[in-house]
């Protein structure tokens, strides 16, 4: 028993030994922050110091040492992150995770963002190529330097990083334009419902926004007869989240306490881990920008400068339409244009798969672009096809000058030099908020959106006659903006931004206004605005939809059950804040979820997943018409809306009952409602995935200020939190260095990182952090230089 109980001790001391050394190996892939380290590529000195939260001050004495420095630093945090990145847009994710992404990587391989990047490259003013040049020899030079551990992702999936290059940058740009764009999925959803649905019905589905404009959907069944239209929809990847979007509003000195303008941002993007923004502050000869950068490009996309400021929001423009192209029947390989037959321009892409044999694919693409039917495999059936279908989208135009129109941003020293360079910002179209020193305030929407020759681009329309085609841009001149409006303020929330005599169709697809709305009403109601006011609005959790369509879905309800009596009672008290410690917001949440499974799902069949979404507007119009949707098609009956409603609202009951619990008294919208930040692959490590997990009961909803985003079709978890407003800021004109930001998690993407989620707790409370680029009031907690080597 001695020698056993000795045996076990050492083994013990053995496995503690082996854990160790492990742990203090992997602490080895955290960069160099103290100290000097030698590079090529500079010609002088650049001093990096990093305040107590790991944001990065960068000094050199050249706008390209800042840029390089910036790509160090980024390769020093955020190293996989990027990695992974290039890889999405590249369509090379197969070589490091298998069989298992190949539709992914078909999909991108045929869209072709890579090789629209490395398009662009060529267009770019010398000034832009020398930043993203000085960029990536910043990435590689940190590759080239470091030692120790690689970051836990590469070790676990076994893969090194490559060389950064210029176009890999440019591809973060197309992958943010991808996210904030996607009207060709709802042309898909219509045309697979066109095939079932009358199209006075597929019109109704998505009410005008105002509400008194004529719905209409063009009749093109014929056309889509024989597509792949249900093998696309299963192929293509995940969309976007429906609740991206962003809030920004800006006052001028009229209105607040200090007498100079202040701006506020908060964007609404994915929660991922790490965050998608880095904070960081660039200090050169003639540049002073401090602001929120996403890994991968040279310069702040939000932020300000010594004399500027400046906010974005998503316009959520129509800029992707769907075409069909018709194959030339005496010779398939080649397609028809109203010019005659034309070749398609072809290539081949190989993806390689790691475990699998490579898949090699042929890429077509036609005057209008991509032919993204093509992503999917192609059986013997589709082999013979006579139709495909082509992707026109503004940022795949080899002239896509957005990254230039970035660089030139950051420049900027008033409201004319700011405008001018958005001349070159062409995807994703954005609203634009601006204020200066000067007290001026601003707003340009800009973006390049189609003018078409006839239609809307609401469903796939046919490419051989020119009928629908693109036959211009809508002027930047024309595009709609406003400088020192007279009212002193400005607003954008994602909703309609301009009036019926717009002579222009930018989209059909504005968020509804419930957080124009309340932002309004909240900015209205204070004089002498403040820090702490603009602070509070960002955090502000009142739902303006619960408030509009709760009281007309309660007025629908047979009551007379107990569990329906009893949550009527707490509903009808209820003061429409989305608490994280409060059953309403649950309650009203899976009621409104199950409304729309209720009305829709019979008629829309295996499409309503995609259509699965709160949809209020569609909503409060059918409940106030009593229209055909609620009657089920299944049935001999007649349902009422009533019927329909009283029933969903029992299905919401019972499952809330089975997840929460009998008792409606200790339900909370936070047990159900929650963000949870976990690196992907980390994320499902054993004891490691565990310990970083990083989960946090939330507060407001998809339409509150303070964006709660959750997807209702997810069966497991409707309610999770998948967006938020990942970065905040209020811009203070008055005393730049009094300015505040804040992103979501933490600096590294590191878990051995102090860094990795330590800003967590306090954006999950509405904290923010000092945007100081005054050197004597940093907290320095590390100094890097770089020297030439």
């Amino acid at each position: 028993m001695k020698w056993l109980g000795l045996s076990l001790a050492l083994s013990l001391l053995v496995i503690a030994a082996v854990i160790g050394g492990a742990y203090l190996w992997l602490r080895t892939s955290l960069p160099t922050i103290d100290g000097e380290i030698r590079v090529s590529g500079l010609t002088a000195p650049v001093e990096i110091i990093r305040d107590a939260h790991g944001i990065p001050h960068i000094y050199a004495e050249s706008e390209r040492s800042l840029y390089f420095a910036m790509g160090f630093v980024h390769a020093q945090d955020r190293l996989w992150q990027m990695e992974m990145q290039r890889r999405t847009g590249a369509g090379r994710l197969s070589e490091i995770f298998g069989a298992r992404t190949i539709g992914i990587d078909r999909f991108m391989r045929v869209l072709g963002i890579y090789r629209a990047a490395e398009a662009n490259l060529n267009e770019l003013d010398p000034e832009t190529q020398m930043a993203f040049a000085a960029y990536a020899e910043g990435v590689n030079a940190y590759l080239a330097t470091r030692s120790g551990a690689l970051p836990l992702e590469f070790i676990v999936l076994n893969v090194a990083p490559e060389p950064w290059t210029m176009a890999d940058s440019l591809v973060e740009l197309k992958l943010m334009a991808w996210d904030l764009a996607g009207n060709w999925r709802d042309e898909l959803l219509r045309a697979r419902l066109a095939r079932k649905l009358p199209l006075d019905f597929i019109a109704e589905l998505w009410p005008p926004y105002p509400p008194d404009e004529p719905a209409s959907t063009a009749d093109m069944s014929d056309l889509l007869d024989g597509l792949p239209l249900e093998a696309l929809a299963e192929g293509i990847p995940p969309a976007p989240f429906s609740t991206l979007g962003s809030n920004s509003w800006v006052v001028t000195g009229n209105h607040t306490a200090s007498g100079a303008p202040l701006l506020a941002n908060d964007p609404h993007l994915s929660l991922d881990a790490p965050s998608q923004w880095y904070l960081a502050h660039l200090s050169g000869p003639g540049l002073e920008v401090i602001g929120a950068t996403l890994p991968g490009l040279p310069v702040p996309v939000l932020g300000r400068t010594d004399r500027i400021a400046w906010g974005f929001t998503n316009t959520n423009p129509d800029v992707q339409d769907l075409f069909v192209e018709r194959l030339d029947p005496e010779d398939p390989g080649r397609y028809l244009t109203p010019n005659g037959s034309e070749e398609f321009h072809r290539h081949e892409e190989t993806i390689l798969v790691r475990g699998a044999e490579p898949v090699v694919l042929e890429v077509r693409k036609s005057r209008h672009g991509p032919i993204i039917s093509d992503a999917i495999e192609r059986s013997a059936e589709l082999l013979e096809e006579d139709r495909v279908l082509a992707l026109a989208w503004t940022a795949l135009r080899p002239d896509d000058l957005t990254a230039q129109a970035g660089r030139a941003l950051i420049h900027a020293r008033n409201w004319d030099e700011f405008s001018d360079a958005l001349r070159d910002f062409h995807a994703p179209q954005q609203n634009i908020v601006y204020a200066d020193i000067e007290g001026t305030i601003g707003l340009y929407t800009a973006g390049r959106v189609p003018i078409r020759r006839a239609g809307r681009g609401a469903m796939p329309a046919p490419g051989w006659d020119g009928s629908h085609d693109w036959i211009g841009f809508i002027p930047f001149e024309a595009l709609p903006h406003a400088v020192d409006p007279p009212g002193g303020r400005l607003v954008t929330a994602n909703h309609r931004i301009v009036d019926e005599d717009y002579p222009y169709f930018i989209t059909d697809d504005w968020a509804p206004p419930y957080r124009y709305r309340r932002i309004q009403t909240l900015l209205g109601a204070q004089s002498n605005l403040s820090h702490e006011h603009f602070a509070k609005l960002q955090d502000d959790v009142y739902s303006e939809m619960a408030a509009e369509l709760l009281p007309l879905m309660v007025e629908r309800v047979e009551r007379g059950s107990q569990a329906i009596d009893q949550a009527l009672e707490r509903l009808e008290a209820w003061d429409f804040t989305m608490a994280h410690d409060r059953p309403e917001p649950l309650i009203f949440a899976a009621w409104q979820r199950a409304l729309v499974r209720a009305i829709f799902a019979d008629e829309l069949g295996d499409a309503f997943d995609a259509f699965w979404h709160l949809r209020p507007v569609l909503l409060r119009r059918v409940l106030t018409e009593e229209g055909r949707w609620c009657d089920e098609v299944s049935t001999t009956e007649r349902e009422s809306c009533r019927d329909q409603t009283t029933r969903a609202l029992a299905e919401a009951l019972a499952e809330l009952a089975e997840s929460q619990g009998e008792e409606i008294a200790r339900w909370r919208w936070g047990e159900a409602h929650y963000a949870r930040l976990v690196p992907t692959v980390l994320g499902r490590l054993p004891v490691i995935g565990q310990l970083i997990d990083v989960r946090l009961s939330t507060d407001g909803g998809q339409f509150t200020v303070n964006v709660a985003g959750f997807e209702p079709a997810d069966p497991s978890q409707p309610f999770m939190q998948r967006t938020a407003p990942g970065y905040r800021a209020i811009y203070d004109l008055g005393a730049p260095d009094r300015s505040l930001f804040i992103q979501n998690l933490g600096q590294s993407g590191n878990p051995f990182s102090p860094h990795f989620r330590d800003l967590v707790q306090r954006w999950h409370e509405g904290g923010y952090l000092p945007m100081v680029v005054e050197r004597g009031a940093i907290e320095a907690a590390a100094r890097l230089v770089l020297r030439p080597e």
